[in-house]
């Protein structure tokens, strides 16, 4: 109690934004050549070194467009060692918008390509999502949690390690959707399973989980099984769309990116029609905000990363969801949580280097360490965003709580 007021003052949270990046810092970085001798550039000790062909080389990185950079760099063509993170941050600030870059974004924006977000078939969608997930399960534990969880941690303290924070987002999405004892739950998209996993153990729901990767619905059906589990869990090998049934409850946590913007009015659909009256749906995804446009950046995603992906913007999603028969009930952004989520899985990708290049290659490895670098700078400066909302099947059903109290500890 603060005297004389009466007041309680309780300790404010620590705050994530100190282990991000902001406008205005002095960097120094340093330049090292094949051919012989050594640059450093700014004051203080170097937060990352780049390792050339040769002066010539080095020229034409500093004025090579973001697409063509990424490309020499997962290619071999160079090195960076130390802060990759802000080795992208201080190649992306210096971007000059050459011809090149301009033509890039352009083609990220309205290639032929980008049909696929008007006529993607059941079958591309499968390939897609086998492309980006059906590498090795070793090469993602290289990375990610134990529980293999691959999107937004949630950070309470930017100190926590990955699989505390890992664990605090799997709770918070069971608290709210409210996961009571022998309710049913569909996880769209279970990736290898810890959400399904983490509400039946924890919250005694009857869980299912889909899933397009044969190596994803492998891992999770044998882990349910191991775990004493597959009375309580189903993980199926299928495309939401032809999941049948009704359920009390069901998230869909860094899926809907590959579903496409043109085809989001379906997913809510479709979503709504496996809920039932007055059932709960917590969508969780990256989205880009109003005025950010695709770019240089998006069309290597595009080729390298995620075909067939797409980032939406908040306020259509939420027009389409309640075009749909939805009812907005929260909005939560967790754009500060991702960028530390993103720099906990470079850190691990740069410790575990060898491995994963035994696994999966080198490029894929440059690829992932890129991509996931790039992302930490992206959600640091707010050009994408991630966000948890919570919506309801509208029409009568169940008491609405009057407060957000219970989604928090």
């Amino acid at each position: 109690m603060q005297a004389g007021t009466g007041m309680e003052i309780r300790p404010r949270p620590a705050a994530v934004e100190a282990y991000t990046w902001r406008p205005g810092r002095t960097l120094a970085y340093r330049v090292e050549f094949r051919s012989g001798g050594a640059e450093t550039y700014g004051e203080g000790p170097p937060a990352f070194t780049l390792l050339v062909r040769d002066r010539a080389q080095w020229r034409w990185l500093e004025q090579a467009d973001a697409y063509s950079a990424a490309l020499a760099f997962v290619k071999g063509e160079f090195e960076v060692r130390g802060d990759m993170v802000a080795a992208v941050r201080f190649k992306l600030a210096r971007e000059d918008h050459t011809w090149r870059g301009r033509v890039y974004a352009a083609w990220a924006r309205f290639a032929p390509h980008r049909l696929e977000s008007l006529l993607q078939s059941r079958s591309r969608a499968e390939w897609n999502i086998r492309f980006h997930y059906d590498r090795s399960n070793e090469f993602y534990r290289q990375f990610l949690d134990s529980r293999l969880v691959y999107s937004c941690a949630y950070f309470l303290d930017p100190g926590w390690d990955l699989d505390r924070a890992q664990e605090e987002k799997l709770d918070l999405i069971c608290r709210k959707l409210a996961i009571q004892p022998g309710e049913r739950f569909l996880d769209i998209g279970c990736g290898w399973g810890a959400l399904v996993l983490h509400a039946a153990q924890s919250y005694g729901a009857r869980a299912v989980g889909c899933t397009l990767s044969r190596r994803q619905y492998e891992y999770a059906a044998a882990l349910a099984s191991r775990q004493g589990l597959a009375d309580r869990v189903a993980i199926l090998d299928k495309d939401y769309r032809d999941v049948d049934g009704r359920f009390d409850k069901i998230a869909s946590v860094g899926m809907f990116e590959h579903v496409g913007r043109r085809r989001m009015p379906g997913y809510f659909t479709k979503v709504k029609e496996l809920l039932t009256d007055g059932g709960l749906f917590l969508n969780h995804g990256i989205m880009r905000p109003e005025g950010v446009a695709d770019d240089a950046q998006t069309l290597f995603l595009q080729r390298r990363v995620f075909p067939g992906g797409e980032l939406p913007r908040l306020g259509s999603l939420i027009r389409q969801a309640e075009e749909a028969g939805f009812e907005v009930l929260d909005v939560e952004n967790l754009r500060p949580h991702y960028a530390l989520t993103c720099r906990a899985w470079v850190r691990r990708l740069e410790r575990n280097r060898e491995r994963c290049i035994q696994l999966a290659g080198g490029e894929t490895w440059r690829t992932w360490l890129l991509y996931l670098a790039g992302s930490a700078v992206n959600f640091e400066r707010g050009d994408t965003a991630v966000y948890q909302m919570l919506l309801a099947k509208r029409g009568l059903g169940r008491a609405r709580r009057l407060g957000r109290e219970y989604m928090y500890r």
